[in-house]
């Protein structure tokens, strides 16, 4: 019998991060990396990767990085291939590229529902299908990031709520058809975290408020979650390692929100 550490150690395994050079990928590359997975973070910007990649090993994690753009299925062939020969196959394939896109419907223009689309869901499916066959070969596991707005949106959440719906739709329909190959499926349906564009926000609004401080902005930003508090990255970074671990082993084709109670359905 395995013991509880041994189902949450990822020794041995390899994962894929898209979106992982900053915010919540490179957290989740961290909570992969610290429960023992070899890690590949992969984005557009070399020198975030580098960034990245330096932060992760100054963890003592054995992380890699390789610059590709998620909207382009050329670049994605590229990330996989050079996962599969510098870390040796693909255990864990983390859909994770993505940015906030939201407005009301009569300034939603096809431009930014195309962009939108091109990388959140056509995103995951370029890098889906090419690393479905190698996580075959190992038995894998994909998390694809969603928001609770794919379940219930709200007024002016287009794009994000309509392509983070079309998310939540592939986990399930992907968990159905790779369950047969031992590939389980899942998705977080990610909050309100602290983020480098909260930090941004914070750093615009202490022209007109001087004495403003992060933490104040965090406070009252969470006046309005059950929890009556924003969550921390790592929050969700652990529970997609625990999704990608042996301990969630019969777990597949499940949202988990990771939201501090926020989203009004399960």
């Amino acid at each position: 019998a395995r013991t509880i550490q041994q189902l949450f150690n990822l020794e041995g395994k390899t994962a894929l991060i898209t979106g992982g050079s900053r915010g919540l990928g490179l957290q989740m590359a961290e909570s992969l990396g610290e429960a023992g997975a070899k890690v590949m973070i992969t984005a557009r910007k070399s020198a975030e990767l580098e960034e990245g990649v330096a932060h992760l090993k100054s963890r003592g994690i054995d992380a890699h990085w390789v610059a590709g753009d998620c909207a382009d299925p050329a670049g994605i062939a590229h990330v996989v291939d050079t996962t599969l020969a510098q870390l040796g196959s693909v255990d864990i394939l983390v859909n994770n590229a993505g940015t906030a896109a939201v407005g009301p419907f009569e300034k939603m223009t096809d431009d930014r529902i195309e962009a939108d689309f091109s990388l959140k869901v056509m995103g995951a499916v370029y890098c889906t299908r090419h690393a479905l066959p190698h996580l075959k070969l190992t038995r894998g596991a994909i998390c694809n990031t969603t928001t609770p707005g794919g379940k219930v949106p709200g007024a002016s959440s287009q794009p994000t709520s309509m392509s983070r719906a079309a998310g939540l739709s592939l986990t399930k329909t992907w968990s159905l058809e790779f369950a047969a190959d031992g590939v389980r499926v899942n998705t977080v349906c990610v909050g309100l975290l602290k983020s480098r564009q909260h930090r941004q926000r914070w750093e615009t609004m202490r022209a007109a408020h001087p004495n403003l401080s992060l933490e104040q902005l965090y406070i009252k930003m969470g006046e309005n979650i059950p929890m009556l508090r924003v969550g921390e990255p790592r929050e969700a970074g652990d529970v997609i390692a625990f999704l990608c671990s042996g301990a969630a082993s019969y777990v597949t084709g499940t949202a988990i929100n990771i939201d501090g109670g926020s989203s009004p359905v399960v």
